[in-house]
């Protein structure tokens, strides 16, 4: 059973082998990524610091990290700013545990919502995210750091080959 707990910074290293490994499985979709995909190591710091990263952890005695969630705080919602999995740990239901996790993490917190960016048609972005109860946010209806967001990954050609959505969910 996986075990999901708030990183630790030895945890720190491990993270970014994790999201290149994640981001290769959309580079084997078509999707061109950006260099600024990549998250800074700061981020991560940051992060870990202020108590808004989950790791999932597939084997709790060897306790490693096999997937995060980085949360952050957007319009005054829980927004995910990016969930990864590695994918020799995929298709286990550990995705699915990091969401509820992080929904978890916003409603102890005191939040209503929790919010992310996504790609619309990717399998295993929105059509994920549905399942797990999000709703797609029309652009119009985006806060403005939200929809600062939505901007900058325009910006950085992350909507090049496929569209974006913003999503909601009630925790």
């Amino acid at each position: 059973m996986p075990a999901i707990r708030l990183a630790r910074p030895a945890d720190l290293p491990l993270l970014a082998t994790i999201e290149a490994a994640a981001e290769r499985l959309f580079v084997d979709f078509g999707i061109e990524l950006p260099p600024s995909s990549v998250t800074e190591s700061r981020w991560f710091v940051d992060s870990c610091a202020d108590q808004r990263l989950l790791v999932a952890v597939a084997d709790p005695e060897a306790d490693l990290p096999v997937g995060f969630s980085l949360l952050e705080l957007v319009d005054g919602a829980v927004y995910i700013d990016e969930i990864d999995v590695h994918p020799d740990h995929g298709r286990r239901g550990l995705g699915t545990v990091l969401v509820e996790a992080s929904c978890a993490w916003a409603r102890e917190r005191g939040h209503a919502t929790i919010t992310l960016t996504t790609w619309r048609d990717v399998p295993w972005n929105a059509r994920f995210y549905r399942k797990l109860g999000f709703t797609e946010i029309p652009d119009a209806q985006l806060g403005p750091q939200l929809a600062a967001i939505r901007r900058d990954e325009a910006a950085r050609g992350l909507e090049k080959q496929f569209p974006r959505c913003a999503m909601r969910r009630s925790v």
